[in-house]
This record gives structure tokens, C-alpha cells and sequence, in this order.
């Protein structure tokens, strides 16, 4: 099944500029599986979104759909077909 990732600019250097990219992941896959599928299309992708311990980064928001990852099952949400995956870089200031 696909399912399209959209890229924020930051990280489009992986993506050959790219804002959005699709990806294909078996049916029943999960935003771990997404990922998986963009790092091997995109190499270096993954390290910028998850920290060395393969969970994510603090700084950086993932949603499928509209739904907050933090706020549902983490790396374990399910995707189904035809998902967008938004990768939004945490904004902070003061």
C-alpha cells in the first residue's frame, strides 16, 4: 500500500527537495514501517527523526492523518492506505 510522507524543508535535503514523498508499506503497517520504508528510499532520513535509540526524537511531531502520534500509539500507529505522515519540526521560542 502507499502512503505519502510529507517532508518538512529542513529535511529535504534527503528527499532531493521533495516536500512529499511516497512510500510503500505492507497493509496492516505501522508509522515504524513508514519510516523503515523512507529511510531505505531516503538514507539518513531516519537518524534526523528518531534518536539513538530508535524512539523520537524530542523535537520533532509526527502525525498520521490528523492524529498526534505522541497522543495515540507512538511508533507502534497504525497507517492504512493511503495515510499522509506529516513530519513537523518542534517550534520553540520565547
Amino acid at each position: 500500500m502507499s502512503v505519502t510522507v510529507r517532508v518538512p524543508t529542513i529535511l529535504r535535503t534527503y528527499t532531493d527537495g521533495s516536500a512529499e514523498v511516497s512510500v510503500e508499506v505492507a497493509d496492516g503497517a505501522t508509522l515504524a514501517d513508514v519510516l523503515a520504508a523512507l529511510e531505505a528510499d531516503h538514507t539518513g532520513i531516519a537518524a534526523r527523526v528518531l534518536d539513538d535509540n530508535g524512539a523520537l526524537r524530542r523535537f520533532v511531531n509526527i502525525y498520521v492523518g490528523d492524529e498526534d502520534v505522541r497522543f495515540t500509539d507512538g511508533l507502534n500507529t497504525p497507517v492504512k492506505a493511503g495515510s499522509t505522515v506529516s513530519v513537523i519540526p518542534a517550534v520553540a521560542g520565547g
